[in-house]
């Protein structure tokens, strides 16, 4: 059993050396304009600060707690914006690798699917940065300010939180891709996924409420975006493999 899955774990090990290395070269790239890519990430928290000050001499700067923070902080964002970059390199990566077990037809796949993966990753960090993001902490922080609460808000915990809700919704936009080419494989169908809607709706208010700070606006934020794409993708599964649902009845 072994030798029959070696040339798979082979195959497996050069597709992530090739993204591993690719996002190791961005990495260090960015590492060297970390300071402009910490203040664009920034950037929506110190206005969310700004406009609770109300005219009260608040400082809408970040602070940081231990002396390594800024250290490790410019490192995290600097791997976020090589995961970024390099996306396009791993979903092309992630379909060579998946793509010798396909046919032919199906092979040809490979450019739409690259395309449009990454174009659906980045309108979902887009999504989450120009809408999401600002809503939330203008709301988090609105609501400490009218408890008399004074906002100091540490560069590393809000990094840490930023990219993982940014991940959270670029690989959750990713629904609709994944269900096309799925459904043109014939794996699944819409009637599959109108069976499992109501444990996929459970499914996606509980990610939701893992990826998101612990408040029911942020969490509705994604969900309700997730619900909607889920409902696309039953649509894209019945117009891409309309026949699979005739065989199931």
């Amino acid at each position: 059993m072994f030798e029959e899955l070696r040339p798979h774990l082979v195959e497996l090990r050069k597709r992530l050396f090739i993204c591993v290395s690719c996002v190791i070269v961005v990495f260090f790239i960015c590492l060297f304009f970390s300071n402009h890519i910490l203040k664009i990430l920034s950037n929506p928290v110190e206005k969310a600060l700004l406009a609770a000050n109300q005219g009260v001499e608040l400082s809408n700067k970040m602070t940081f707690v231990e002396l390594t923070e800024p250290i490790f902080t410019a490192m995290k964002v600097s791997f976020f914006t090589a995961l970024l970059i390099c996306s396009p390199i791993i979903f092309w990566q992630f379909w060579k690798f998946v793509a010798p077990g396909l046919y032919d037809n199906e092979k040809k796949l490979v450019l739409p699917f690259v395309i449009s993966a990454t174009f659906m990753f980045i309108l979902g960090v887009s999504f989450c940065y120009f809408i999401v993001i600002p809503m939330a902490f203008s709301f988090l922080i609105f609501f400490g300010w009218t408890h008399n609460l004074t906002p100091l808000i540490s560069i590393g915990l809000y990094v840490g939180f930023f990219i993982k809700i940014m991940l959270a919704f670029g690989i959750a936009f990713e629904m609709p891709i994944f269900t096309y080419f799925l459904a043109k494989l014939g794996i699944v169908s819409d009637a599959f996924l109108k069976r499992h809607f109501r444990i996929a709706i459970l499914l996606i208010f509980i990610f939701a409420a893992l990826m998101t700070p612990p408040d029911v606006l942020s969490q509705f934020l994604l969900a309700l975006p997730l619900c909607l794409l889920y409902g696309l993708s039953i649509y894209i599964a019945k117009k891409v493999n309309p026949e699979v649902e005739n065989k199931n009845e």
